[in-house]
């Protein structure tokens, strides 16, 4: 079993930043990924990060403006969103696959014009 926590997010203002870790713990493999998801309301859930093997990939609405980082060594991931815009507004999960998938219990983030 994997446990994860996660902390941050919020409201800010339209061209605002903010920052979302999530540490995990358990029994996590060595080889794993983690990584953020958003659902916006009447929208499928999305995957925004991911992070594997010190390689990223983002997508595409959230490119240059989202930055995943880890530490490998407190097993924690963090997304620290710079430029936000309304349609930011989500509620955002961390996730972490190991043996299988793990999601971290999500927060709101809401984006004023």
């Amino acid at each position: 079993q994997v446990q994860l926590v996660e902390s941050g997010g919020g409201l800010v203002q339209a061209g605002g930043s903010l920052r979302r870790s999530c540490v995990a713990s358990g029994n996590i493999q060595s080889r794993h990924v983690m990584g953020w998801y958003r659902q916006a309301p009447g929208k499928q859930r999305e995957l925004i990060a991911a992070s594997a093997n010190y390689r990223t990939n983002y997508a595409d609405s959230i490119k240059g403006r989202f930055t995943i980082a880890r530490d490998y060594a407190k097993d924690t991931v963090y997304l620290q969103m710079n430029s936000l815009k309304p349609e930011d507004t989500a509620v955002y999960y961390c996730y972490i696959t190991t043996d299988r998938d793990y999601w971290g219990q999500g927060t709101q983030v809401t984006v004023s014009s």
